[in-house]
Formats: C-alpha cells, sequence, structure tokens
C-alpha cells in the first residue's frame, strides 16, 4: 500500500459522508429536543464534530506522528470498522423495532424513527465496507 491509498482516500470520504449525516441527523434530533437532558449532550456535539475531521483526517494518508506513537493506519482503520459494525447493529435495532416514535422532518411532516434508521443504516454499512475494504486489503510487496 502506498502512503496515499486509494483505498483510505475512499474510506476517509465514506466516513465523512457517514459522519457529516450522522451529525446532521444528531444535530437535528437535538434541535428537536430528542437527548438534550443534560448540558452534556452539547459536548457530545462538539466532540461528534471534531470526530467527523479528525477520523478522515488519519484515514487519508500516513500520519508518521500518529504511526510511531499511537498505531498503524491499518489498525486504526479496523478499530473504527469494528466501531461502525457496532453502531450499524444499534441501527438494525431501531429499524426493526415495532413500535417508532417521529420527528418533524426538515422539508416539513414527520419522520419515523424507523424511516430515519434504514438511511443511517444504508450510510453506516457503506461506510463499513470501504473502511473495512481499507483495513483489511492485502498490502502490495
Amino acid at each position: 500500500m502506498t502512503a496515499d491509498d486509494p483505498r483510505f482516500r475512499a474510506a476517509a470520504r465514506a466516513y465523512f459522508v457517514y459522519g457529516v449525516v450522522y451529525w446532521l441527523g444528531g444535530a437535528w434530533l437535538w434541535l428537536h429536543d430528542v437527548g438534550r437532558g443534560s448540558a452534556a449532550s452539547v459536548g457530545w456535539i462538539v466532540v461528534g464534530a471534531l470526530l467527523v475531521v479528525l477520523i478522515p483526517f488519519l484515514l487519508r494518508r500516513r500520519r508518521r506522528w500518529f504511526e510511531r506513537w499511537i498505531l498503524s493506519r491499518r489498525d486504526f482503520a479496523r478499530i473504527v470498522t469494528v466501531l461502525l459494525a457496532v453502531r450499524a447493529l444499534a441501527v438494525l435495532r431501531v429499524v426493526v423495532r415495532t413500535g417508532t416514535a417521529t420527528v418533524a422532518a426538515p422539508w416539513g411532516g414527520v419522520v419515523s424513527y424507523r424511516a430515519g434508521g434504514a438511511v443511517f443504516l444504508v450510510v453506516t454499512l457503506v461506510a463499513l465496507v470501504l473502511v473495512g475494504r481499507a483495513a483489511w486489503a492485502v498490502e502490495e510487496a
């Protein structure tokens, strides 16, 4: 794998799209009083925004300081893949749940958690496949 491997570029883009979709969705829910129980919820929105930028930055190309002191880009991608799989399972539980709540849609009307979850699940699975493909790709000799 080269320092600027196209699989890792695709993984970084996929995670960025995933992160933006999730961040916007979370911010939208927060604006509609879902999960706004404590002051810490604002902190989680800020942390989420930082991760949307930081994770693709670390995936896109090798960072000498990161690989020397923390872990390799491949190992980092593997950890991100596992976390995406956990997220996919959590979202799948929302999608298959029988009773579901609704939230106001940005375009008017309402969206059920089940329908919104289905969209989030597709975005998560695409990111999972692309990050996983980079993480477990065979290295060129």
